[in-house]
This record gives structure tokens, sequence and C-alpha cells, in this order.
């Protein structure tokens, strides 16, 4: 069986220990980060060893690939890309151009990533770029209007998938208005319930039916006093409720400083709040064995979701890479994206 987390490791190749824990656990899935990139040939074969320890050919490998600040991958060996922000600036000049953008942007990522046997990129945001908020968000977010936030989002998840590569849509059910880092602290927001609606939660219920999401280790005290990521309220009345997001929910990574408890105790409890997969990412092996005694095989409707996601990724379509490197570089130079979006 497969279990229900998603695991990092802690090098550039799986030490011998990771390779029986991974062989053992039948983690649903494993995480990259910059600690385990070096050059194109070492992540292939990083991945493709991965997916032979755990004895599936489809276990999905993730990586945050956003662009700006938040890109795992980068020069020399891959290209640099531009921060969400920019493709927001492009929208309030001229939308379709900012929409063919930001789904060219993200195709070609999907064609770096899929070069890898990279599957699922955890992107796109759909949080909001709220005024006083905490800059952790920032310039990755596509905007502050729900509207244009969830038409960009909707372009970068269409992007990746032309590129056979799966989106994660987060930080459900929204992070932009967070006054703290949730990687150093728990951020609460003490926004009401109609607004929270109309605002943060609205461009999420836009793109309710991505096969992948990730939630926001952020407190809604309209609703609960825990982190979304573990309130069965947050989880069951907003995220499944209002927003009706229907594909497979995996928790923002639990190794947080947003979450308290053990690592075990916040594992046990984003499953039971409703997640239906946990993320752990650091590559702290103690960590990584208490998550995998802490999570249950993944099953059930959980089980149904994480099927439904790994089918839904599609064929790659034909597409000229260099040709479409140079058309994205001129709309980006011709539009002149490279202000305040770009910092």
């Amino acid at each position: 069986m497969t279990r229900a987390f998603i695991t990092g490791v802690a090098g550039t190749s799986i030490a011998p220990a990771e390779r029986s824990f991974v062989r053992d656990a039948a983690p649903w899935g494993l995480i990259l980060f910059k600690r385990n990139i070096e050059n194109p040939q070492q992540v292939l074969n990083l991945v493709s060893d991965f997916r032979d320890c755990v004895g599936r050919d489809d276990a999905p490998v993730l990586i945050d690939q956003e662009g700006g600040r938040v890109q795992r991958l980068g020069p020399p060996h891959w290209p640099a890309y531009p921060p969400g922000g920019v493709f927001g600036e492009i929208y309030d000049r001229n939308p379709a151009v900012a929409l063919a953008a930001a789904k060219l942007g993200a195709r070609l990522i999907a064609a770096d990533l899929a070069a890898l046997g990279i599957t699922v990129d955890c992107l796109p945001l759909a949080d909001l770029r709220l005024p006083g908020a905490d800059l952790v968000i920032g310039n990755r977010a596509y905007g502050a209007t729900p509207d244009k936030v969830a038409a960009i989002a909707a372009a970068v998840a269409e992007g990746l998938m032309d590129g056979g590569v799966l989106p994660v849509l987060k930080h459900i059910p929204g992070h932009g208005r967070a006054m703290a880092d949730s990687h150093l602290s728990l951020p609460v927001v003490n926004a009401d319930r109609a607004e929270l609606e109309a605002m943060d939660f609205a461009a999420f219920r836009e793109l309710r039916r991505l096969p992948l999401g990730m939630t926001a280790h952020v407190v809604y005290t309209a609703f609960d006093t825990l982190p979304a990521t573990t309130s069965a309220a947050m989880i069951n009345e907003v995220i499944r409720g209002f927003i009706g997001f229907e594909g497979l929910l995996m928790s923002d990574d639990v190794s947080m400083g947003a979450l308290s408890g053990t690592i075990g105790e916040r594992s046990v409890a984003a499953l039971a709040a409703g997640c239906d997969v946990v993320l752990h990412c650091n590559g702290n092996f103690q960590e990584m064995e208490d998550v995998a005694a802490s999570t249950s095989d993944l099953r059930g409707a959980s089980a149904q979701r994480a099927t439904a996601a790994l089918a839904a990724r599609r064929r790659p379509s034909e597409i000229d890479l260099s040709t479409a490197r140079v058309e994205f570089a001129r709309i980006l130079r011709e539009t002149g994206a490279t202000g305040s979006a770009m910092v």
C-alpha cells in the first residue's frame, strides 16, 4: 500500500538509509528542493531512483518552480523565470497578452520539468497580494483582485497541463492577507466571513476543479482557532464546502514554524482534519520516520482523489521550444515587464 505522505530527501542522491525508508514506508511522492539539485543528469537519476525504490513508475515527483524568488531549478542549467506578479502587471495593460504569456511561461517550465521526470509543479498561487501583508507572498501573487488572480492562475495551470505536468493550487484558502510568514510563525487573519468569501476565497472557488491543492498554515478566526491545515471546520466548511475544491488536498510542509506539536502530532492532525496527504519537505531523517509512523495508508476517498489526480496528466502538446522561448522573452521585453513585480 501507498502511505498518505510526500517526503523529501537530504541530498542529491538517495542515501542507503533513505532507500530502505522509501521502500518500506512507501510515500505517495517525493518533493525536490535546491539541496537536491546539481545538474540535469543527476536530477534525472534521483527521480528515477526514487521511483525504483518506491516501486511505482507513476509515483509523483514534485517541485516548487514558480519563477522569481521561488524556483528550485535555475541557471546555468535551466532558465530563470519571472515572478507571478509580472503577469499581473501585464494584465493591467492587456489581459489577453498577460494570459497568453502566463500560459506560455508555464508551458516552458513544464518542458523543463518533464525532461527530468518531474510530474508535479507546486503552482499556481491563487493568493491575493494585499497591502500590509507579510512579503512571503508579495510578488509571487498575480494581483489583488480575485477575478484577475483566478484568470492568470487558470492560464498557468493550463500551460503546465499542456506540458504534461500537474499543477498544485496553493495556498488554499488564501495566504495573501497573512501578516506573518508561516515558515516562521503562525499567521492569524481576523477578517470576517463575508470579506473572506468575497475576496480571499473567491479566486480559489474559480479553480476548484484543479487536480491537486495545498493548504495554508493560516488561522481564520471567523471560522476556527486552528490553522486551515489542521482545522476540520476550514477543510469541510470552506475548502470542500464554500470553495468546492474537488482534488487531492495536501498539507503545506508540516515542518514549518506555523504549526505546533511534534512532527508526528502535526501529521496526525492534518489527516484527521481532512487533508488527503501530508507534505514533509526538509529531509530530516528522524522527522521522515515520524511522519511515516503517523500516517495511514492512502485509502477511501483520498485514494480515489489521488488516482484521479494522476490520471489527469496529459500527453505534452507539440511545441517548438526554441521558438517558444524567443516568443516568451519578446513578450516580457515588449511589455516592459521588468518593474516592481520583478523585485
